[in-house]
């Protein structure tokens, strides 16, 4: 089991979600926040006893704020908006962005800003705990007033009500899995709704899980470009370190270091080195290598800052002031989270169209330097990886068209009152297929890169190189004729999303 994610005075970190989406971490609310969480509580309820109306508190919600709503009828309100927000279709998201949403919501309910009861954080942290998930569905949120739609699927199971998925992955109506797990359902109190719905927590969730994985793909796209180059007889000049630094971007500086290092020691590169090569500079889908990746890497470094301001911030409306005041605000509109979501879609797309450049030109016989036509092992007979880049091909084209902004496309709603919106949650849900498809991209490169090392023998490739196509070795067979190549694909992705690959350049 996973370490202790303790929720509170501590800010959460992305590696902090992810432990609790992807790995199960289990949860639990410090003593500060408890603390603070009592103490807001208190305001709220004053405000309840209060003769005049507060929003959220006493009056019906968004462009039904005018109507107050006399206290024996206040449970009913809090019960009918959770009924009626959980109003999404479609296909359910994935666990892990579940449990993303639910940990970045307890936290900012711990925060003692949203006004909630100690035991509804608890009830929260206790349905995290026992790999209880709500059953959210895709559609529903426009990154406005929240996430509103699937926050409000993951508070309608703490009611007892809707489906929710289980340990084993089953699918079991809310009211009978709590109970079987020793847990009540909760009634909720005044403000309730609100403070579990009016979050930005789905968004940020998976803009978390999008940084972890493109950190690690990034890497790994500095590899397959190192291989490429090695394989199709490049020059590792142009990634000198003070090449580098005539154009001081960070991410340009690190992407060549890591080419640079990927190609010591190599054999296929010396070979060509000195004054019998006529070769006087590589394709841009080689040299350039270090300019797209590292402004991948630049852009995703502003993501990582953004993601952290958000880490820290209380996403409610209303919110709960230290001095007891209770204040409507607009820091729910999901903008900042949008902008750079629909931001890393952009070099997720151009990474992997560089990428399948670099593939291709290993493919061809007219630009190979030397190499087998498709990396074939009987041209004509066998078609070799020919239809491993139409693969490629497809899957860029889908990522350029997913790279079109979400959060420009702002559609009203409420009556009017909601009338500009962020499309935050859309633009998240691209960059997640977007994520997936640059990791295809680059395991085909990987695929093909190795078998082309392994064409250039007898001379050997650089340690790090090595290592990797050994390690692809461990689950593809060396060059030879025709063989089933979606299964070689999938066991190559495999290998990167596990970790499997970074890990083998480290130990090289």
């Amino acid at each position: 089991m996973p370490n202790e994610v303790v929720i509170g005075a501590a800010p959460l970190s992305l590696e902090d979600v992810v432990a609790v989406a992807r790995g199960g971490a289990p949860v639990a609310i410090d003593a500060v926040a408890r603390k603070n969480v009592v103490s807001a509580r208190g305001h709220v309820e004053a405000l309840a006893d209060a003769p005049s109306p507060a929003y959220g508190v006493s009056t019906g919600f968004g462009a039904l704020a005018v109507r107050s709503i006399p206290r024996e009828r206040r449970a009913d309100l809090q019960r009918s908006l959770i009924r009626s927000h959980a109003a999404g279709a479609g296909p359910a998201v994935e666990t892990e962005v579940v449990r993303a949403l639910m940990v970045l919501r307890l936290r900012t309910l711990a925060t003692g800003h949203t006004g909630v009861r100690p035991e509804t954080a608890d009830a929260l942290a206790a349905m995290l705990n026992a790999g209880i998930t709500p059953v959210v569905p895709e559609y529903g949120s426009l990154g406005c007033s929240g996430d509103l739609a699937p926050l409000a699927a993951v508070a309608l199971a703490l009611m007892g009500e809707g489906e929710v998925t289980v340990r084993d992955g089953a699918v079991r109506p809310a009211g009978e899995a709590l109970r079987e797990a020793g847990l009540t359902p909760l009634t909720l109190a005044e403000k309730e709704g609100l403070a579990l719905t009016n979050g930005t927590d789905g968004m940020l969730g998976m803009l978390a899980m999008a940084i972890h994985d493109l950190r690690g793909l990034l890497d790994v796209a500095d590899l397959t470009a190192a291989m490429s180059v090695e394989a199709q007889l490049g020059t590792d000049r142009v990634f000198a370190e003070d090449l580098q630094a005539l154009r001081p971007h960070p991410g340009q500086a690190e992407s060549a270091r890591r080419i640079r290092e990927a190609l010591a020691g190599s054999e296929i590169v010396a070979s060509h080195r000195g004054p019998d090569c006529t070769r006087v500079q590589d394709a841009y889908s080689l040299r350039c290598s270090p300019q797209v990746h590292g402004a991948a890497r630049d852009t995703l470094a502003h993501a990582e800052l953004v993601a952290g301001r958000e880490l820290v911030s209380a996403v409610d409306n209303p919110v709960v002031l230290a001095d007891g005041r209770v204040e409507s605000n607009g820091n729910f509109h999901g903008a900042p989270v949008g902008y750079v979501l629909d931001f890393l879609a952009i070099p997720v797309a151009d990474v992997a169209s560089i990428a399948e450049r670099r593939t291709d030109r290993m493919l061809d016989v007219a630009r190979s330097h030397g190499l087998p036509a498709f990396l074939a092992d009987d041209p004509g007979v066998d078609s070799g990886h020919m239809i491993a880049q139409y693969t490629q091909a497809g899957v860029v084209s889908e990522l350029k068209r997913l790279a079109a902004p979400s959060s420009v496309d702002s559609i009203p709603s409420s009556a009017m009152q909601e009338d500009h919106v962020s499309m935050g949650w859309s633009a998240a849900r691209k960059l997640r297929r977007g994520v997936d498809g640059l990791r295809t991209v680059l395991a085909i490169e990987l695929l093909t890169a190795a078998r082309a090392l392994d064409l250039r023998a007898p001379l050997r490739p650089a340690p790090v190189t090595a290592a990797v196509r050994d390690l692809v070795r461990t689950r593809v067979a060396g060059p030879g004729p025709d063989r089933h190549l979606a299964p070689e694909i999938a066991a190559v992705e495999e290998l990167i999303a596990s970790g499997a690959v970074l890990t083998a350049v480290e130990e090289s």
